[in-house]
């Protein structure tokens, strides 16, 4: 398949598979309250995206195995100080323009107990996201990554590039009038950059489990944060 038809089948099945997702992942209703809406939906991202790469493992070249643990000392450091930095600058702002009433209230996990955010949002959006937008598009586009940028001294390919930037824009989802909209595009910078981190270490490693790691790294700060607020409320 040449490169152009890879760049924009992968994008398409990346979309239809997160559009499908969150049209459908409310049918999954287990009618119960430790199960948050978005089970269904990460459910049928996990689903769907297992299934693409079983059907199309011609041009995907999935490999997941447990790290080392030396190895996954850095990655891990990296997606947590960079979600650390960057909801510390989009909080700096808010406060300096006086938007920062009720953000813990505007967050999706705002009605999710610390065990239901370690279970559903720690470990498996991180699965799931992640086998979608590094383990499926990443590896699909990876005849792609010969091309990319330099940056401090990292080569970020463009396979890294474009799933990240995909990643990142999923998080439109989270726009409505309720929210603020900086907040959310603060979300989706954060999300971006958390996905060059990840994108990048499953490339060197050419294994997913270092982006799941990663972004697992990323969301700890959701369970520091209600974890803290829990102990103030």
């Amino acid at each position: 398949m040449k490169n152009s038809k890879l760049f924009i089948f992968g994008i398409i099945i990346t979309i239809v598979i997160d559009y499908l997702a969150l049209s459908y992942g409310n049918l999954l209703n287990l009618n119960s309250s430790f199960f948050p809406g978005s089970f269904g939906t990460h459910t049928f991202i996990l689903s769907l995206s297992i299934i693409a790469i079983i059907l199309l493992k011609k041009y995907v070249n999935y490999k997941i195995a447990i790290p080392k643990f030396k190895q996954i000392l850095k990655p891990v450091l990296f997606g947590f100080l960079t979600s650390l930095i960057m909801n510390m600058i989009l909080m700096s702002i808010l406060a300096s323009i006086g938007k920062n009433d009720n953000v813990e209230t505007q967050m999706p996990t705002s009605n999710m107990s610390v065990l239901q955010i370690f279970i559903f949002v720690f470990i498996y959006a991180s699965l799931a996201e992640e086998i979608l937008f590094r383990g499926f598009l990443q590896n699909f586009l990876s005849p792609l990554k010969d091309k990319g940028l330099t940056f401090l001294k990292r080569k970020l390919s463009l396979p890294v590039m474009i799933s990240a930037v995909v990643f990142g824009l999923s998080h439109l989802i989270l726009l409505n009038p309720e929210r603020n909209n900086l907040f959310v595009i603060g979300i989706i910078i954060s999300a971006t950059v958390l996905g060059f981190i990840a994108g990048y270490y499953q490339e060197k490693y050419n294994n997913n489990a270092y982006a799941i790691l990663v972004h697992m790294a990323g969301n700890l700060m959701i369970i520091i944060g209600a974890t803290v607020m829990n102990l103030i409320t």
